[in-house]
């Protein structure tokens, strides 16, 4: 893509991970630089995502090989996907994205209607969520649960790690497998 100067490139997100398993579906915006460069869903490696992943279910610390984490998070009935499809943004904070594009996401949810809860990764893919989607009827039954970033950028709430497991563990009863 051609750009003029001054203006960011276009970035696009990844393909969901995601199966018919799939109970809790969890939302970043758009990938940052670092998962773009290692073409991995939060690649960067200070980001908290994959420690509170598997804080979740105390199993240590995270899978160096990104497929045997992946494998982990569909074991444990959760996906991940972007709310955007491409924007741009220079850089990789979420503050400075611009002319965003939804990802299908209410065909997403027809394509595993077994989904439960959306958990979205931080303020702005929640609120990107709502101004494109807000009154879909596809999400009439879905639980919405905006959830504190795994960013490693501390908040006056959110410290460290440890501080996002306990306030994520609110996925943990929308994972289990109806008898």
């Amino acid at each position: 893509m051609e750009q003029e100067q001054g203006q960011a490139e276009r970035i696009y997100s990844f393909p969901p991970v995601i199966d018919e398993r799939a109970r809790v579906l969890v939302l970043g915006t758009a990938p940052s630089v670092k998962s773009l460069e290692h073409r991995q869903f939060y690649g960067h490696p200070r980001n908290y995502f994959w420690g509170m992943v598997y804080g979740l279910f105390d199993a240590g610390a995270p899978d160096e090989d990104y497929g045997k984490r992946l494998a982990f998070l569909q074991d444990h009935h959760l996906a991940v996907f972007d709310v955007i499809e491409s924007c741009e943004r220079p850089g990789s904070l979420d503050v400075n994205i611009k002319n965003e594009r939804p990802n299908d996401l209410p065909a997403l949810l027809k394509q595993y209607p077994g989904l439960k809860g959306f958990a979205f990764n931080g303020s702005k893919a929640y609120d990107t969520f709502r101004k494109y989607f807000r009154d879909h009827p596809a999400f009439r039954d879905i639980t919405l649960l905006k959830m504190p970033s795994t960013s490693p950028i501390p908040t006056q709430k959110m410290r460290n790690l440890e501080d996002r497991i306990e306030v994520w563990k609110a996925l943990l009863p929308y994972l289990e497998l109806p008898e």
